[in-house]
């Protein structure tokens, strides 16, 4: 290389100097072959993962599999073992036992159905949000000693414990409204119908507000359990609006989603075992039982299943012939339980109506594509028979349905009332009621039927309280009966 003559000269050698180093250059073209740097050809160096940080991986790793206890045991055992750790870190050891206790009472679902300052002195609702009142507050003294730490023996966890707390503050603000907003679904339980949209709205608006606000690696397993958990819930509330609205695929598709998350949910609890020993020696595992929170969405699961397959039973009798097998696994089994009741007092016809007066959207069983066009219904066909047991709805008897359906609108919206109706002209006797606005259910016979017979009226009254899939929000209290 010719010697530089100026400064700007050997700066721009030097330049090039350091280029000739970084590339193998072809002799031919003089085009480079391999970029050679150190950034790359060097093994990049990770800071050791110290004490402090792995004693948090576990306590929140147990965490995340709802082994509370033994989170809080940790974190207790390592503040007795280092009483002369510094301010921060056994103020945050402190904070954590009591996030485990607060995170096990969440989940218990302990608080709900208790007067928010109560007449009881011990009031559960009040405990709750106390205790996670009290936790934010010592999470925020961790974020501010670390924020003002100038110096000291660890200065690097000082800033983690700060960061970490920051974030915790969120989620337990989120953890707050989540429970707020189990309590409105407990005390929405005696309603006779439930918005559910407006559920949902609630719900998403929560998830937007909490989006990447507690992220940290070492926080996942919150972060992921509180997703999952509300990721279920949404879809759960869908399905139920969606269901009332008589939409089959959406549905379907919020039913699955519901389904595949609590799925991969519960394999936390398939995973672990828990040791008991004998009184005369030997011992035993079983799978860790799941927290009432992960039951219940089980049974909102299973309750909004049982729905959908009787709701949209023609369209899904076509696609299998052993529909009946099916069904006889859904708890409730309403197939099962028509099915028993017309042998049972040999009733003609029971049926679930749509009334789908001004849906421009209704084209019948199953799925439409969006861009399909079919004419709006006129006449009976405003009101098709969602469900008809044991046969095809009897055409002969729908115009006097419909009659009744009209004359009786006011007594069948209030939404627990059994009307009855007896034709001396066909000599047959009808009973109806609605579990929810659109949908009412029939029951036809083929001779006179009292209308004080408790048979008739207890059925459609336990078969619509069923339907109204709103009442599994009471049993969110443990201990329910519903």
């Amino acid at each position: 290389m010719v010697a530089p003559q100026h400064e700007g000269d050997a700066a721009a050698a030097a330049e090039q100097e350091d280029d000739d180093d970084d590339y193998f250059y072809d002799d031919d073209d003089d085009e480079p072959l391999l970029l050679m740097t150190t950034s790359v050809m060097l093994p990049q160096k990770t800071a050791p993962v110290t004490a402090e940080q792995n004693v948090l991986q576990t306590f929140f790793s147990h965490l995340g599999h709802f082994s509370y206890d033994k989170a809080k045991d940790n974190v207790e055992r390592e503040k007795e073992a280092n009483k002369t750790a510094g301010a921060s870190w056994s103020s945050m050891l402190a904070a954590l036992a009591h996030l485990a206790a607060a995170e096990k009472a969440y989940h218990s679902m302990s608080f709900l159905g208790q007067k928010q300052g109560g007449q009881s002195f011990f009031s559960r609702k009040d405990s709750i949000r106390t205790n996670y009142t009290s936790l934010y507050n010592e999470l925020k003294k961790v974020v501010t000693t670390g924020r003002n730490a100038t110096g000291g023996t660890a200065p690097h966890l000082e800033e983690l414990l700060s960061h970490l707390s920051e974030q915790l503050c969120y989620f337990i603000q989120a953890r707050m409204e989540i429970a707020d907003f189990y309590e409105k679904m407990y005390t929405l339980s005696s309603q006779k119908f439930v918005n559910t949209e407006e559920l949902v709205n609630i719900l998403e608006a929560i998830l937007k507000k909490y989006n990447s606000r507690f992220h940290h690696p070492i926080l996942s397993p919150l972060e992921n359990g509180f997703q999952l958990e509300v990721d279920v819930l949404v879809h759960l509330l869908k399905a139920q609006s969606l269901v009332f609205e008589w939409k089959f695929l959406l549905s379907l598709v919020n039913l699955h989603n519901a389904h595949t998350k609590l799925q991969s949910w519960g394999q936390i609890f398939e995973k672990q075992k828990e040791t008991k020993k004998h009184l005369f020696g030997g011992q035993s595992q079983k799978a860790v039982q799941p927290p009432h929170l992960f039951s219940w969405l089980l049974k909102f699961k299973n309750i909004l299943l049982a729905k959908f397959s009787f709701y949209f039973h023609e369209a899904l009798s076509r696609q299998t012939s052993e529909m009946k097998t099916l069904t006889a696994k859904t708890n409730p089994d309403y197939f099962g339980k028509i099915s028993s009741f017309i042998r049972k007092y040999d009733a003609v016809n029971v049926s679930l109506i749509f009334d789908n007066r001004g849906s421009e959207s209704f084209q019948g069983h199953g799925y439409h594509h969006p861009d399909s066009y079919r004419e709006a219904p006129k006449g009976v066909d405003q009101y098709p028979a969602v469900v008809s047991l044991p046969f095809e709805r009897p055409a002969v008897h729908w115009p006097n349905v419909i009659m009744i359906m009209t004359e009786k609108s006011a007594d069948l919206n209030t939404l627990e009332k059994v009307v009855h109706f007896y034709d001396e002209k066909v000599q047959s006797t009808y009973f109806l009621t609605r579990p929810e606005p659109h949908f009412t259910i029939v029951i036809i016979f083929d001779s006179k039927k009292s209308e004080r017979d408790s048979h008739f009226v207890s059925f459609l009254n336990e078969l619509s309280q069923s339907l109204k899939t709103s009442r599994v929000y009471a049993s969110l209290k443990p201990g329910s009966k519903s």
